[in-house]
């Protein structure tokens, strides 16, 4: 039985090999050929197999259908014995993958145009997502139950008198979401923004959506959940949306763990230099401890380097210990004036939210989060593993969900399919 993993050495699948929509078609089509969603690959798959004869070591396998069936030996194999199938929309590195699986939902069609977080997705699900979704024709996505997409959140367009739908969000990738759904009519799917979409535009910007969405046909119930409450020591407050075709009384998850640490998630074995705070950040986290009292909580440090002019210069730099033991630095001593320019936790504390250019920090360790903390901080299992460099690591993190939370929303959607 061939195994995906040497499939892959022979293709040399990891580096994408500048086919990665020829190998979205065939990973599709291998991990769905007994089904018929394989209709939408086939043709593609098998001209592209064929096509390796010259350039791979293909002697005595011109069929495909001598790699089947395959042994998926990747790290999250789909379930053997689906419940459900679902699309993998913006999928980034797979988190609603991952949390669908979980659910024993399979996964007929992914699409992520970031190629190195291709490369963290077919490493760990043996599958290259398909890029670039606005070029993407929504006939060659096979149908589904269930539609998921953490959509970037995109100016909408206001200007003239439009009022369809497709006025408002065409030229945003939001539109893209909607063509599908308009196409394809899944039972359900589950959207993921930021919180501030709320708030976008005094709130124009969510009431196109949930109009655009309604006038589709589906009934919405959306809500901001805390990743604190579902026991990630992070921050993490997102706009979670789940679509229903029929009249459905869903209930968002209630909180499960609301005291969880980043004790809880650190390796107290981890000593890599790289990770260490640099010199100048230690020095002023000790010199606010040297100089923090009980009647002067904010310490002030000295701004005397910087230029009069600047921000820095002009309101000073102050530290300020948080009663959670966190550790946040800010320019200016007033409200008004206040601007947040570092933050550090501690081990009994949570992390804010992280984001692709910025990996929590601890003073009292004196060193960054690791990639596998990270990705525990999100709620990745520590067998998921990055084909990339750490700094894409983080930044792929850093896009990414908070699985724990997004699987306990879908384990409630599959009461409904």
């Amino acid at each position: 039985m061939t195994t995906y993993s040497t499939l892959r050495e022979r293709l040399k699948v990891e580096n994408l090999n500048g086919n990665a929509e020829d190998l979205a078609f065939l990973t599709h089509y291998l991990h769905n050929h007994e089904n018929g969603v394989s209709k939408s690959y086939k043709e593609r798959a098998i001209k592209f197999y064929k096509s390796l004869e010259e350039t791979v070591n293909l002697v005595g396998e011109p069929d495909i259908q001598y790699l089947l069936p395959i042994k998926w030996d990747v790290n999250f194999p789909n379930p053997e014995n689906p419940k459900f199938t679902f699309i993998d929309l913006f999928a980034g590195i797979g988190g609603f993958r991952l949390a669908a699986q979980n659910n024993q939902g399979k996964c007929v069609f992914s699409s992520e145009w970031d190629k190195f977080a291709q490369q963290s997705y077919e490493y760990n699900f043996g599958e290259v997502p398909f890029g670039d979704i606005t070029k993407i024709d929504s006939n060659l996505i096979p149908n589904h139950d269930v539609l998921f997409a953490g959509f970037p959140c995109q100016p909408f367009s206001y200007s003239g008198r439009n009022e369809g739908f497709k006025d408002k969000t065409r030229g945003t990738l939001f539109f893209d979401i909607l063509r599908i759904l308009e196409n394809k009519k899944p039972k359900m799917f589950l959207l993921e923004n930021v919180k501030g979409l709320k708030s976008h535009n005094k709130g124009k910007t969510l009431k196109t959506i949930v109009d655009s969405l309604e006038n589709l046909g589906y009934k919405l119930h959306w809500k901001i959940l805390k990743s604190t409450d579902f026991g990630l020591p992070q921050k993490r407050e997102r706009w979670y949306c789940v679509g229903s075709l029929e009249n459905i009384d869903f209930q968002f998850p209630t909180k499960t763990k609301t005291n969880s640490t980043l004790r809880e998630i650190i390796d107290a074995e981890e000593e890599s230099d790289a990770l260490r705070l640099t010199d100048f950040e230690m020095k002023r986290i000790e010199y606010h401890f040297k100089n923090v009292s009980k009647n002067n909580q904010r310490v002030e440090h000295d701004s005397s380097k910087y230029e009069p002019h600047t921000k820095k210069g002009k309101h000073g730099v102050f530290s300020f210990q948080k009663n959670d033991g966190s550790l946040r630095f800010h320019v200016g001593d007033r409200a008004k004036t206040q601007i947040q320019e570092a933050f550090y936790c501690t081990l009994d504390s949570y992390a804010p939210t992280i984001i692709a250019n910025r990996v929590p920090k601890l003073w009292d360790i004196g060193r960054k989060l690791s990639v596998l903390e990270a990705q525990r901080l999100q709620g990745f299992p520590d067998k998921f593993q990055f084909p990339v460099s750490d700094n894409q690591a983080y930044k792929q993190l850093g896009n990414s969900i908070s699985v724990p939370v997004v699987e306990l929303i879908i384990k409630e959607m599959t009461k409904y399919l």
